[in-house]
């Protein structure tokens, strides 16, 4: 889904998609999906965590990436104490805020602008959802050796080997069709 500078939602839950905001992590680290603050407000606008870009700072850029990377390493089964407390950390922050107006057309939800430590603590309790849960035993690497995105695994079996039929999966299926290896 989208080209290599855009953004990966394969994941299934929030905090598996911000893992996804490095790309190809089998090459040498990757590479950065937002490479700048005003890219990590066009992440948390498209994951659907808030409907317009909040402002974000270097400070905010950086603290989001430690926090992503401690849910990388958690979910691929680390359990380090740093990994944990950054976690909770984020997790500890309020989530973002709805409040009610009364508008021509009766009183309506209305989001607050979200902070960015906000979004950061919304994205860590949803790590801590997952990882603290039944879902963790269900979390998956995408098995096409050149993706190293990870996935949530929903399907009945617990079977799912690509992030994505769409691309990862049918590319391995035509690579497979190629050979002859049907």
């Amino acid at each position: 889904m989208g080209d290599k500078q855009g953004f990966r939602f394969h994941g299934g839950r929030p905090s598996v998609n911000f893992t996804a905001t490095v790309g190809e992590r089998w090459r040498d680290g990757g590479f950065e999906r937002v490479p700048d603050p005003a890219a990590l407000g066009r992440w948390f606008t498209a994951a659907g965590l808030t409907p317009e870009d909040p402002p974000c700072t270097a400070a905010d850029l950086t603290a989001a990436r430690e926090l992503r990377e401690a849910v990388y390493r958690l979910l691929r089964g680390g359990t380090a104490g740093e990994d944990v407390a950054t976690v909770n950390r984020w997790a500890a922050h309020p989530p973002p805020v709805t409040t009610l107006a009364v508008t021509p057309a009766g009183l309506r939800a209305r989001p607050v602008p979200a902070s960015v430590p906000s979004l950061l603590g919304l994205v860590a309790a949803d790590a801590v959802a997952v990882l603290g849960g039944p879902d963790a035993a269900r979390v998956r690497e995408c098995a096409n050796p050149e993706c190293s995105l990870l996935f949530l695994d929903t399907s009945r079996a617990g079977a799912r080997r690509w992030c994505s039929m769409g691309s990862c999966g049918s590319r391995e299926k035509m690579q497979r069709y190629r050979s002859g290896d049907r």
